[in-house]
């Protein structure tokens, strides 16, 4: 029966955890209720904008991660429609990014054996992303990434903003087959190919890069409210497009493939595969690196656009939103979704007011994918006219503009853990693979947080001559050389536990100290490492003929020791019907109260028939 009623405890216990914050499948549902036709006017009006940013960029990160560039555009709508079906925020775009388009280039460039497959590889990546954001948001995993230092993602936005400009150069100084039968396979060898490379610098493919930036610096001077990603792009390949399709100088420069319907088509993950688990467990690393990488972005984009908007950021069902549009994109041939600042922002302050305006933009660039792909029938394949080179330049525009000199400098300035942050993400970004480098960053930021939190405060008292608790002074010896009373204040998790055991011992070295009481009213959090040494403290005390006794325990300390079986390990040699205890629970009324009691309890235990002790009171209270 005490089975049984484990199991039912337990089963309580785990339904209470998922009804706390649980994940809303249905998020959408009263969105819809509440639609009305001024929504839908501001919505519709907002989602061209977006839609006019998103297929340019949905270009831009496919080129990034050297995929198709489909894949792109098909994120960017799926995404753009699925996310905001599950989504918290209403404001939030999600579809390719930077940061997660070069880590899935940076892990095929270093995984050349999978490179080949890399089309083939991709949607079942994207799903287990999907799969790992869904799972991370039902266990709310994203309440834990407020945790994660705001250094490691600058360190690591930078470095992977340096690395994107150094792999865009090839395509804007026109070396790239030089530059890649060098095979570079991380940032040095890189910037040692572009070196070896540079005698065969084309000026054609420079001209067409700058003057796209020159377009697009010209516009955002003058028009800084238009999508000038967009229309540089456009006035870029109608210029200069129309070069390399005639004989002029720039004939023959590299442009991107305009895709077709059979592009389209969904590439499904293979699990009919010989080697499905094999590739499984080949991309678990780098599925699980962006699926973090995109729940912080877009955790950190969803609060700082309700910090405009005035909601309540509910990062749980915003990761499941992420989980949900990455496993339509796994199903549909899109790359890796995360949440987009530049489109959110945009979708804000276009005046959309609901989640609708997502899915109206997915829908355009959805219905954009369709005209590219039908554009070669009638004779005009668009994307033939897009050089890589003005794309390239784009590219790295937007690349350049996520190095934040500000926050570099905050971080740097702030304290040394933030530098040391900082700069070890940045070289294990340029240095590493991506999916490596952002978690050795996260590990030195934890490391260090752990560090300055495992230093619990452990202080001896002593009884005045009032009565009253007060620390005892470095000169004065206790009143009673064989009890000591030793507060414990502070964090007594895993990471503080040697810590805890070393300053007691120090203490219970004393040969002349016969009790020893912890008193654990401002003790917190602990766990099995520190309840363990606990334990050893008590048998190696007991083994000399010497106690420890516990007072002011809270609650929530109580239950830890009695969970864990130490209670009746300190419970040991008393007898309970006679009303001896070793342990003393905290009483809010008189905090003193139970550290009185562990001093009769410890004169009980050192022979003493009477123990004349004053403690503090209230005399007002009866």
């Amino acid at each position: 029966m005490s089975a049984l009623r484990n199991i039912a405890r337990y089963r309580r216990r785990l339904g209470d955890f998922f009804r706390e914050g649980n994940v809303n499948f249905a998020a959408v549902v009263g969105p819809i209720r509440r639609y009305n036709l001024t929504k839908f006017k501001a919505d519709i009006g907002a989602s061209p904008n977006v839609a006019l940013l998103a297929v340019p960029q949905g270009m831009a990160y496919a080129a990034i991660a050297e995929l198709p560039i489909s894949y792109g555009i098909v994120c960017s709508a799926i995404a753009s429609i699925v996310a905001p079906i599950f989504a918290g925020s209403r404001h939030t775009i999600l579809g390719p990014t930077n940061a997660t388009a070069f880590m899935v280039f940076s892990f095929f460039a270093a995984e050349k054996a999978l490179a080949a497959r890399e089309t083939q590889l991709v949607p079942l990546m994207v799903m287990m992303i999907g799969l790992f954001c869904m799972v991370g948001a039902l266990l709310k995993i994203a309440d834990l990434l407020q945790y994660i230092s705001r250094s490691v993602l600058v360190g690591y936005l930078t470095g992977a903003a340096v690395l994107i400009i150094a792999n865009q150069l090839k395509h804007l100084l026109g070396i790239d087959d030089r530059v890649e039968a060098l095979a570079p396979g991380n940032f040095i060898s890189l910037c040692i190919a572009l070196g070896k490379s540079l005698v065969d610098t084309q000026w054609q493919p420079v001209v067409i890069g700058f003057g796209t930036a020159g377009i697009y610096f010209g516009l955002s001077r003058w028009k800084p409210r238009w999508p000038c990603f967009s229309l540089a792009l456009i006035l870029g390949s109608a210029l200069f497009g129309s070069l390399i399709h005639h004989p002029t100088p720039f004939e023959a420069q590299p442009t991107f493939r305009t895709f077709t319907l059979a592009d389209l088509i969904p590439h499904m993950p293979d699990f009919s595969a010989a080697r499905i688990f094999d590739d499984i467990s080949a991309l678990a690393g780098v599925a699980f690196a962006v699926a973090f990488l995109a729940c912080l972005e877009n955790t950190m984009m969803a609060k700082a656009i309700a910090s405009r908007s005035g909601d309540r950021p509910e990062v749980n069902q915003d990761m499941f939103s992420v989980g949900a549009a990455n496993l339509a994109c796994a199903f549909t041939g899109g790359m890796p979704a995360s949440g987009s600042l530049t489109r959110s922002v945009l979708n804000y302050e276009s005046g959309a007011i609901t989640r609708f305006a997502s899915i109206f933009a997915g829908l355009i660039t959805l219905a954009s994918a369709l005209l590219i792909a039908l554009s070669p029938r009638v004779g005009f394949p668009i994307i033939d006219y897009v050089p890589k080179a003005a794309l390239a330049a784009l590219v790295v525009i937007i690349a350049a503009g996520l190095i934040n000199l500000k926050n570099i400098r905050v971080c740097l300035r702030s304290t040394h853990d933030d530098a040391l942050v900082l700069i070890t993400t940045f070289l294990c970004t340029l240095l590493a693979p991506l999916h490596v480098a952002i978690f050795v960053g996260v590990g030195v930021s934890i490391s260090l947080f752990l560090r300055r939190a495992s230093r619990p405060h452990l202080v001896e008292y002593e009884f005045s001559d009032q009565g009253e608790l007060r620390e005892m002074g470095e000169k004065r010896k206790r009143p009673n050389p064989a009890i000591s009373i030793v507060h414990v204040e502070g964090d007594l998790f895993f990471g503080a536990a040697e810590l805890f055991r070393t300053q007691v011992q120090r203490v219970a070295a004393d040969p002349s100290l016969r009790v020893l009481i912890l008193r654990l009213k401002n003790a917190r959090h602990l766990d099995a490492t520190s309840v363990l040494a606990l334990a050893e403290l008590i048998r190696v005390m007991r083994a000399d003929d010497r106690h420890v006794l516990i007072s002011g325990a809270p609650r929530e300390v109580y239950k830890v020791l009695r969970n864990s079986g130490t209670l009746d390990l300190i419970q040991e040699g008393t007898d309970r019907e006679a009303g001896e205890s070793n342990i003393f629970l905290h009483r809010p009324s008189n905090p003193n109260l139970s550290t009185r009691d562990a001093l009769k309890r410890a004169q009980q235990l050192l022979g003493g028939e009477k123990a004349d002790i004053r403690i503090f009171y209230d005399p007002n209270k009866s």
